[in-house]
């Protein structure tokens, strides 16, 4: 078991993924602070001074936070722009405007390829028998 879970911890997509949630997780501070510390308060002072974050709308005793909502809201939407603009500048520091999906051939591709043929074959000749087998039998009900 040991054995096993070393060549899955091992492999390389493994590791890609653990850095992307690392670096992940720190660009997420970063895009949190540059929401709450910069474009919130100035956000704030342009709708009347208060911060957006702490509006609230009181019906009956009922407490609705729409203004923490829209708070993460926007939240969302620097992150997926940052995200957006840190893959463009990946690809082009890369050289390649798109990452190409490669697929990689499977060592046996040749051999099933064969074997898919002659099971095609093989349908094909049943198939050829089986009509004629039919044309028999209802010339012989006739």
């Amino acid at each position: 078991m040991w054995n096993e879970f070393k060549k899955f911890a091992l492999r390389g997509n493994v590791f890609e993924v653990a850095i992307a949630v690392v670096i992940g997780t720190a660009f997420s501070k970063i895009v949190d602070s540059l929401v709450n510390d910069i474009i919130m308060p100035i956000f704030g002072v342009l709708v009347g001074g208060t911060s957006i974050k702490f509006l609230v709308l009181n019906i009956d005793g009922v407490i609705i936070r729409y203004g923490s909502f829209f708070q993460t809201a926007v939240d969302f939407f620097v992150i997926t722009f940052s995200i957006y603009l840190f893959i463009k500048l990946f690809n082009y520091l890369r050289g390649s405007e798109s990452v190409p999906l490669q697929e990689t051939p499977h060592p046996n591709r040749e051999v099933l390829t064969e074997i898919r043929d002659i099971l095609k074959e093989d349908q094909l000749s049943s198939k050829e028998k089986s009509t004629d087998e039919e044309r028999t039998f209802k010339v012989r009900i006739k």
